[in-house]
């Protein structure tokens, strides 16, 4: 087998394949031994069938099969050990049925080459990093609400805006008499939180409303018709939700307020881990950098997006591909395309991803960037753990947080998701590490305003 490489220009080339009848013989017969040994065949004991009726039989298919995919893994290694740099894949020049009479075959593949091009990625370069500003009122926002997470719930006189009240609810009349016919609705330990309700016209009726008072509200306007929450609320049948749209009276027999914690050891402990802070000045500190750090995924994305482009700008002009080539390469595989789909246009969408996709890979290598297991463990772990957050818990023991993290990259789907992301947040980990990093403190306005310029305004 002889393999010709001819370069075109710098974007396309070629690759010619001659096959000689000597270098697929061997292979052909092979496979079709296997064939009369694996294969039931009429008229034949299952491997008791010469080579001669199996190649009168099964010749032709089975040299087809043998030629493509001899022919196409010797072109692949011919580029791989060339370390000729492609994009996408050797494409067919011309697809044809070949006259498997013939003993000798030329084969020719088009090829779309990656540009060469340099990055510069020392500390020349300098990137602005922007982060957000942690405020007094930040501060004091986040303390009361870790308070009240941490707050024990107790007896109170008075409605606020996290009480949760008990009482009476009676179903009323339309003149706003309470009803008492038989089919009437009656809760005698009736709950409600009006915090959760999606009204807040309905919660703000029982703000300030002491025990004793008396609540005309709408249970149905509460939860805007949610049939679960108004069958929990007035303990009526799901199926019947859409019978009581009507108001009800609440007669307040009890109100559960938070109590807030106090700053002390057992709250320390609570909300940042045991013995992690023991007095004021370390709780203000670590207090900080807890805002500090919910900021940081945000501040790291809009880092990651201005450097992206950064780059896309600086040498995304000067790297050329090859676009017919490509555009064929995009219609080889998306067979399922309808016909009428503008190829040139779907190329232009993708231009810049593909420049970004060089580029990026480009700077992987150039950082050594690599992704090890210990990587997607502990990006497995952070994913645990915000899972475990949302439910309110903020210190899951390290052992229950990696058997998590083990059984999150068990799902094959999940885990090249993961090495994805990691790869991508690694990469620009090293950037920032290479590079001279500008950092420049906002307001959360501003950095609103940076992230979104142009905000679409209410007619």
């Amino acid at each position: 087998m002889k393999i010709t490489f001819e370069k075109i220009d710098d974007c396309n080339g070629k690759l010619i394949v001659n096959v000689e009848e000597a270098d697929y013989t061997a292979k052909v017969d092979e496979e079709l031994k296997k064939i009369g040994k694996t294969h039931n065949i009429p008229g034949f004991r299952k491997g008791h069938i010469s080579i001669a009726q199996l190649r009168s039989r099964f010749g032709k298919q089975v040299k087809s099969d043998v030629l493509n995919n001899l022919v196409y893994e010797a072109a692949v290694k011919y580029i791989v050990d060339n370390k000729i740099n492609i994009l996408g894949q050797p494409i067919p020049e011309n697809v044809k049925e070949i006259n498997l009479d013939d003993k000798d075959y030329t084969f020719t593949y088009d090829l779309g080459f990656a540009p060469e091009f340099e990055i510069e990625l020392d500390k020349n370069v300098t990137l602005p990093y922007y982060q957000i500003e942690v405020t007094d009122k930040m501060m004091e926002e986040q303390d009361k609400s870790l308070r009240e997470r941490f707050g024990a719930q107790v007896p109170g006189d008075e409605v606020d805006a996290k009480a949760v009240v008990k009482g009476t609810i009676m179903e009323l009349n339309p003149d706003g008499s309470v009803k008492e016919t038989e089919d009437a609705v009656q809760v005698i330990n009736g709950i409600v939180a009006p915090f959760y309700f999606k009204s807040k016209e309905e919660e703000q009726k029982f703000i300030g409303k002491k025990i004793n008072d008396k609540v005309v509200f709408n249970p149905y306007a509460s939860c805007e018709g949610n049939a679960t929450e108004l069958a929990s609320m007035l303990n009526i049948d799901k199926e019947k939700a859409e019978d009581y749209k009507g108001d009800f009276e609440m007669a307040i027999s009890e109100i559960i307020v938070v109590k807030l914690a106090e700053h002390n050891q057992e709250f320390f402990d609570n909300v940042f881990g045991r013995d992690k802070v023991h007095n004021e000045e370390e709780y203000n500190a670590a207090l900080k950098a807890m805002i500090a750090a919910s900021f940081r995924g945000n501040t790291d994305y809009f880092f990651n997006n201005e450097t992206r482009k950064y780059f896309l700008d600086k040498y995304g002009k000067d790297i050329k591909l090859p676009k017919e080539f490509l555009v064929r390469w995009l219609k080889m595989n998306n067979p399922e395309t309808p016909a009428d789909t503008d190829w040139d246009k779907e190329f232009d969408q993708m231009e810049s991803q593909i420049k970004w996709q060089l580029i990026s890979d480009r700077i992987a290598e150039k950082l050594g960037v690599k992704v090890e297991e210990e990587d997607l463990l502990a990006r497995a772990r952070f994913i645990a753990q915000q899972q475990f957050t949302q439910y309110g818990i903020y210190n899951m023991d390290e052992e229950t947080l990696n058997d998590t993290a083990k059984r999150i990259l068990a799902d094959k789907n999940y885990r090249r998701r993961i090495a994805e992301e990691v790869a991508e947040l690694k990469m620009f980990a090293f950037i920032r590490e290479a590079v001279t990093v500008d950092p420049k403190n906002v307001t959360m306005e501003e950095f609103v305003k940076m992230i979104n310029p142009n905000p679409q305004t209410e007619e």
